[in-house]
């Protein structure tokens, strides 16, 4: 029986997730399976693989076909260069201590670039976090500026009509006090 490893697609439309299994060959992409050894969802800032690292392991090294995509995400996440490692320990290149060396510094540098992109995502959100708020903030204050505008006008016009409104009471009563004085 060939044995791959493969995705199996779930979740909604537009927002798939996948989970890595050890499949027939023969069987249908969502259909019956081995095992299921890790997920896969592309749908984060960088991609997400939860993997049981010793079972896709051991599933390479008994002769099981990944597929493209999967044979990156092995890659990506060192299944394949142990198995390269203890190929090497193998035919007697180094022991089985200087291939574990060799994998820690390895997985050390992976997770220092990985941890550089999560910084750079987070920075980036939080730039543009800050660059949102600045605009508010800006467009707050010219309505602010507009809002003053008009009850400057609004006050210089309730003040302009009381003082019309007091002035003809003014005249009126100075011309009846005209009169009364002769």
């Amino acid at each position: 029986m060939a044995t791959k490893i493969r995705l199996q697609r779930h979740g909604r439309k537009g927002y798939a997730y996948y989970h890595i299994v050890i499949a027939d060959s023969r069987a249908p992409r969502d259909g019956k399976f081995i095992e299921r050894i890790g997920s896969y969802n592309p749908n984060t800032n960088p991609a997400t693989v939860d993997l049981k690292f010793d079972r896709a392991l051991y599933w390479v090294n008994v002769g099981a076909q990944p597929t493209d995509t999967v044979r990156n995400i092995l890659s990506d996440e060192g299944v394949m260069l142990m198995k390269h490692l203890q190929g090497g320990v193998k035919k007697g290149a180094f022991d089985e201590a200087e291939a574990q060396k060799r994998f820690e510094a390895w997985k050390a540098t992976k997770n220092k670039a990985l941890d550089k992109t999560r910084e750079q995502v987070a920075a980036e959100k939080a730039a543009q976090a800050k660059a949102r708020l600045d605009a508010e903030i800006k467009v707050n204050q010219e309505k602010a500026a507009e809002l003053a505008k008009k009850k400057a006008e609004a006050l210089a016009a309730q003040e302009a009509a009381a003082a019309a409104a007091a002035a003809p009471a003014e005249e009126t009563a100075a011309p009846e006090a005209t009169p009364a004085a002769e």
